[in-house]
């Protein structure tokens, strides 16, 4: 069993890397103190620059492989927007029932017509002991739905239908979302996505 330890203030996204995690042999700790640490500033241009730069950030004070995300909600008709900023966009209390209601907002002040497609991507960067760093990305595409349906997860899930499916990521339960079948094949969620590729790669 390898441990395995993650960057992250977002109890959330640590459910659904433990989640992907269940038919790996790997157990997924959260880095101790990491909320007492020195923040990093998320300034990357992309979801792959913010992942190393955290991953980079937190290594050092990580008694092993670590890795860090960066994730977020890309839409079309928004020009990419909020992407990067997925976070920003909910504010310093992490409201993110006004971040989709701002998504809604601007689809309709421009007049986008449905369906308003969109994809979340997430890219983990994984720093090693002896220096090495990798990154692995995963990308589930979609439609918008409103008004947001669902309580389960959290961020945007309530307003993204994954494609193939009748239901949101908020209708889902985190087993259907997150885990990665033990028959290898592809999971559903961007972060279980990313996550079986590195552990493919590593584990």
């Amino acid at each position: 069993m390898i441990n395995l330890w993650c960057a992250t203030g977002n109890p959330g996204k640590l459910r659904e890397f433990r989640m992907a995690a269940l038919h790996a042999p790997v157990e997924i700790e959260l880095l101790q103190n990491y909320k007492q640490l020195p923040p990093c500033v998320e300034d990357g241009a992309t979801f792959e620059e913010n992942a190393v730069k955290k991953a980079l950030h937190y290594a050092p004070h990580a008694p092993g492989p670590l890795f860090a995300d960066d994730s977020g909600l890309v839409v079309e008709a928004l020009g990419g927007a909020p992407g990067v900023y997925s976070a920003r966009w909910a504010g310093a209390d992490k409201d993110f029932g006004a971040a989709m209601a701002r998504v809604e907002r601007e689809l309709r002040a421009l007049a986008a017509p449905a369906p308003w497609r969109a994809h979340f991507v997430s890219v983990l960067a994984l720093a090693l002991p002896d220096g090495g760093l990798e990154t692995f990305g995963g990308r589930v595409d979609g439609t918008l739905v409103f008004p947001p349906r669902g309580t389960a997860g959290f961020g945007y899930d309530p307003i993204f239908r994954p494609d193939g499916h009748d239901h949101t990521f908020g209708e889902m339960s985190a087993e259907e979302k997150h885990g990665i079948p033990a028959d290898g094949s592809l999971a559903l969620s961007h972060r279980a996505r990313a996550f079986q590729k590195l552990a493919h790669a590593r584990l």
